[in-house]
């Protein structure tokens, strides 16, 4: 398992999580996991977990940005996938070490393989905010010669 597809796993888990209305994010993961071999890439396994494990237990935070970032879109009105996808990203840009383009842009894939035809441009506008208004910003201006 790649960590591409260990995000899968884990949307998935979100996703059948938050469409039964339930807190089971964690159980549910564990479920799909079995059918993978936890042996053969226990770190991308570990990855999945801990994603899941932190998004689901800051969900409300995590809503409240969302809300913040797209308020003419409310919470329950935002699609299913849609903000499980976002959830796990902002989880995902806050709470590990992996580089903010690449969260955005699994999200995006996410999304465009996933979700509607507008996911990717939705999910990109929320992430792409929330990352701007985060610590772990850094502004990239091309850099320009003075003479």
């Amino acid at each position: 398992m790649n960590r591409h597809y260990a995000r899968i796993v884990a949307m998935q888990a979100m996703y059948e999580s938050d469409f039964k209305s339930s807190d089971t994010g964690k159980e549910i993961l564990l479920r799909q996991l079995k059918k993978i071999e936890q042996e053969d890439n226990k770190e991308n396994f570990e990855f999945a977990k801990d994603l899941v494990e932190k998004a689901s237990n800051s969900r409300n935070e995590i809503d409240k940005m969302i809300e913040q970032t797209a308020p003419e879109w409310p919470i329950n009105q935002v699609a299913v996938i849609d903000r499980n996808i976002i959830r796990l990203a902002i989880c995902e840009l806050l709470n590990f070490e992996t580089p903010p383009k690449v969260v955005i842009n699994e999200a995006i894939e996410l999304g465009k393989t996933f979700g509607s035809e507008t996911s990717s441009k939705f999910i990109n506008g929320v992430l792409g905010t929330v990352y701007r208004k985060s610590n772990r910003y850094q502004n990239e201006q091309p850099n320009t010669k003075s003479n």
